[in-house]
């Protein structure tokens, strides 16, 4: 078995290269270095960007600036802050106005300066118009360094997606520009204390008034970054409903309602706040996220698209929020993984294996013991294999926004529905249990407070719930986006694999990975198609299975993410061309996927044919 001989070499390749960087620390050991080489390796070379990137707005050389610009905010400006954020805002109950972290707010007002919350955004309101694959390495590389502190303009970008798509040309004059420049943050309003998932039972009520608006009254909560002292306004998209409306979601309307109105001039009334912040919860992890209770007392709202139509149009904001958290999940994993690998390299205990490899010290690096390996190894092969999947969803919007072929947008976005719920789910899943691991690679350490390592973990833990939970979203993919489709994205995606590996069947070295995942797009299928069958004499099969199901479609997908990266380092290889240690740790790590992540199908496919189970 190849693993042995390589725990050597993987002290010494790391797409990282964490020792020879010089780097911020903000905890004990801690430091963060943006991916930007395997980044980029997967722009240029897996996913081939470049060929669906229009080159006259964004040539390959403003890309590679706008990557590295980004990874030196994120290293010198968030994360220092990261740790910091765990002590939390500060609720001040008489103005009911929000404190963050220390250094949050003035990072926040670089980050404005430096236009990174235009940098996806129409120009027609200030935005520059790069495409969202461009964006999610924003994502990536921000919600990485310190995630909690990117959910405020994470939030705002999906407000903005949900009003470009509905808003009147009016409204979106009026608030737009201001939140493309970031001037002004947004946030998604649904829970109520007594309607979390199911929304059909809100109370929240929206009465017209005589000049067209709406006065909003209700209670929301759960409202992430609900209230805070980053902008000047923050516009919330409320689900209220209007008094006609018909029961359950269908009745169910989208409202924008403002913190503060604006004068008839056009400029901000800030004397009398138009939605309340009535506390924060005090959480497990993501302290620095004010999450908050909303008030509104009679506010004054605006409707958005046509009434009782609130549950779609909120769903063009959750999309985006959803696949967002997924690259939550990717990002815990890679801190993790980066702190655990200089830990492990750093940190002696015992003799490896075989005989000592540092003779002249007490002990040997933790690294040369295998079960510590392990660990790393299976932390590296998620994190680099889900980094090719978040950029080839990403890269589906961009092929449906940049072409005019409508057979090919219908395609992309059939794969794009496809893939959403499994890169919520199985990144966040996954991710939550890469963290644990890089907690594991410390021993004891990993658990107190002045590591980090204990924090990474706590603030992934909500990945698996906000935006749908791990059971949700596993509902969607196999419910909706499988057997309600009767199979044809799935089947489409599937046939996409196996063309792959049928073009791909000479390359004798990765013979066996080609076969396999020949196999796993095959029986995907027929699980699929067992499992319709089966809903159709037992309506519980679909939720009993749903979990298991999503798991399953996670692990096949990133094989094939794999087997495309193993693709482009052979050619490489066999070329000359790249860097010979870049392309053979790749291979490796793909060697352990194989061998050590991918065989958890096996269990994933007898489990969820297995009879529904209720326990009562």
């Amino acid at each position: 078995f190849f693993f042995a001989p390589c725990i050597r070499m993987f002290s010494k390749i790391s797409n990282t290269s964490l020792r020879s960087c010089s780097r911020v620390r903000n905890a004990r050991g801690m430091a963060y270095k943006a991916p930007v080489k395997d980044v980029k390796f997967v722009l240029d070379h897996v996913i081939k960007a470049h060929e669906v990137m229009p080159e006259e707005t964004c040539p390959p050389d403003v890309v590679n600036a706008v990557i590295d610009e980004v990874a030196k905010f994120t290293e010198k400006e968030l994360h220092p802050i990261w740790k910091v954020g765990d002590e939390g805002c500060k609720y001040d109950g008489g103005p009911g106005d929000v404190t963050t972290p220390p250094g949050w707010k003035e990072a926040y007002a670089r980050y404005v300066e430096g236009g990174w919350p235009a940098l996806i955004g129409e120009e027609e309101f200030g935005g520059q118009n790069f495409p969202f694959t461009v964006d999610t390495v924003k994502t990536e590389f921000c919600g990485t360094a310190n995630w909690t502190w990117f959910m405020y303009p994470m939030l705002s970008h999906g407000a903005v997606e949900c009003m470009l798509e509905f808003a009147s040309d009016e409204m979106k004059a009026m608030f737009l520009p201001k939140l493309v420049s970031g001037e002004w943050t947004g946030t998604m309003c649904l829970t109520e204390s007594h309607a979390g998932s199911d929304l059909s039972d809100i109370k929240s009520k929206a009465v017209p008034t005589d000049n067209g608006a709406y006065k909003i009254t209700g209670t929301k909560i759960f409202i992430s970054c609900g209230e805070c002292d980053f902008a000047e306004n923050i516009v919330h998209l409320v689900l209220a409903k209007l008094p006609d409306a018909p029961a359950g979601t269908k009745g169910i309307s989208l409202f924008l309602v403002p913190k503060y109105l604006n004068n008839a001039d056009g400029s901000l009334d800030t004397s009398k706040k138009n939605v309340w912040c009535t506390g924060i919860e005090h959480k497990m992890g993501i302290k620095g996220s004010a999450t908050a209770v909303l008030a509104f007392e009679d506010s004054i709202g605006y409707l958005i698209g046509k009434p009782h139509d609130g549950m779609k149009q909120m769903f063009a904001f959750m999309n985006t929020a959803r696949l967002a958290v997924g690259v939550q999940g990717l990002g815990a994993a890679e801190l993790a993984y980066q702190q655990a690998l200089t830990y492990a390299r750093e940190r002696p205990s015992g003799r490896a294996p075989g005989g000592a490899v540092a003779p002249e010290k007490a002990a040997d690096p933790i690294i040369f013991h295998p079960e510590v390996s392990r660990m790393l190894y299976k932390m590296k092969s998620f994190t680099e294999g889900a980094r090719v999947l978040v950029y080839h969803t990403s890269l589906l919007m961009d092929k449906m926004k940049y072409t005019d072929d409508a057979a090919l947008k219908k395609r992309c976005a059939g794969e794009l529905a496809l893939l959403t719920p499994i890169v919520k789910a199985f990144l966040t899943e996954t991710g939550f249990e890469m963290a644990n691991d890089g907690l594991q690679v410390y021993g004891g350490h990993g658990y107190i407070n002045e590591w980090g390592m204990e924090q990474i973990v706590r603030d992934a833990r909500i990945s698996q719930l906000y935006e749908g939970t791990t059971g949700i979203q596993s509902l969607d993919l196999l419910g909706r986006k499988v057997i309600l489709n009767q199979m044809k994205d799935l089947t489409a995606f599937c046939q996409d694999i196996i063309k792959f590996c049928d073009a791909n069947m000479s390359n004798m070295k990765m013979l066996p990975h080609t076969l396999e995942m020949t196999r796993l797009a095959s029986e995907w299928m027929s699980l699929a198609g067992q499992l319709a069958l089966k809903a159709q004499k037992d309506p519980a099969t679909i939720e009993s299975a749903a979990v298991d199901f999503m798991h399953y479609s996670g692990y096949v997908t990133l094989g094939f993410m794999w087997l495309k990266t193993e693709a482009v380092c052979y050619e490489q290889l066999a070329k000359g061309e790249g860097e010979e240690a870049f392309h053979k740790s790749k291979i490796a790590t793909a060697d352990f996927y194989f061998a050590r992540l991918l065989p958890r199908t096996e269990g994933y496919a007898k489990s969820m044919v297995a009879p529904a189970q209720v326990l009562s």
